[in-house]
């Protein structure tokens, strides 16, 4: 078997710092996800969790893209909020999203790094 590593040294955090890991790796069909949060350019923007939770979606959705999969080859979705408060409103920005095929899903709390207010990855699968 042999792993493919997407965008290795290509994801930066804050302050344009490249971060140590690969943003995607492949395997014989399936496709890890590396946490994604409301990051443009090293730096988190959005106002509030609807914004955030749209711009970490679309994050996600071009890394699948970009790998050669796309949002039906999604199999599960790990999301962590910051505030549990905003369960709601992300789930009525992930229904935009998934519709009525939605992946699996958790969905955690977590305090998360300062104006974060949410972090999703996922896992996809495409026979080879």
């Amino acid at each position: 078997m042999t792993i493919k590593r997407h965008g290795v040294g290509e994801a930066k955090g804050n302050g344009q710092k490249a971060l140590p890991f690969a943003k995607a790796t492949e395997a014989d069909g399936w496709l890890y996800v590396s946490g994604q949060t409301p990051m443009r350019d090293g730096e988190v923007v959005g106002n509030g969790i609807v914004e955030q939770s749209r711009i970490a979606i679309e994050n996600m959705l071009k890394i699948v893209e970009d790998a050669g999969y796309g949002a039906s080859d999604i199999m599960r979705i790990g999301v962590w909020l910051d505030d549990a408060r905003d369960f709601w409103s992300f789930n009525g920005v992930f229904q935009e999203y998934f519709g009525d095929h939605p992946p699996a899903r958790a969905c955690v709390q977590s305090s998360m790094v300062v104006d974060c207010k949410v972090e999703v990855d996922c896992i996809a699968f495409r026979k080879a």
